[in-house]
């Protein structure tokens, strides 16, 4: 467990909120070779291996047509992460930023995404090349890679409005 104690010079721990229920669905749960965060590489990359998004029912059938893109976009939840630390000191150099400023899996709503090369699918199996993120990390979503994703949506007047 993971005290507001273990903190390195320069950052700050606070107290958290009491917690509420937002009402997230784990669609599924993705394998990665990487078992400790020292394993995992701090960016996925898309000549990395293949993991697996596992896709559980009800979920499953929503699957369909998402092998139209060549990349993804998926959403996971940090699940082994900490979360009362806003002020953090990368790589111990005594540099400190703020949570907000950093793509560390450390935050307060530890949601991670990844864009991922898609490999193919096997029935409820997503294979992906680009993860950067535990074994059996819980799935929260999988999304085209907006640059991929056509048609784009009709303009609207609040569009075009500037400050």
């Amino acid at each position: 467990m993971v005290t507001k104690t273990d903190v390195r010079e320069g950052e700050l721990a606070v107290d958290l909120p009491k917690a509420s229920n937002a009402s997230l669905y784990f669609i599924g749960r993705i394998r990665t070779p990487w078992t400790s965060r020292d394993m995992t590489p701090r960016q996925g990359r898309q000549d990395g291996p293949v993991c697996r998004l596992e896709v559980f029912e009800p979920w499953v059938p929503a699957l369909k047509g998402v092998d139209f893109y060549s990349n993804l976009e998926v959403i996971y939840w940090l699940h082994q992460s900490r979360r009362d630390l806003v002020l953090q000191s990368p790589k111990n150099n005594r540099n400190t930023r703020g949570a907000f400023s950093l793509r560390s899996p450390v935050r307060p709503n530890p949601i991670g995404t990844s864009i991922v090369k898609l490999v193919g699918v096997e029935g409820n199996v997503v294979l992906v090349r680009g993860l950067d993120c535990l074994d059996e990390t819980p799935l929260l979503d999988i999304k085209p890679d907006r640059c991929e994703f056509t048609p784009l949506a009709q303009p609207h007047p609040g569009d075009f409005e500037a400050e």
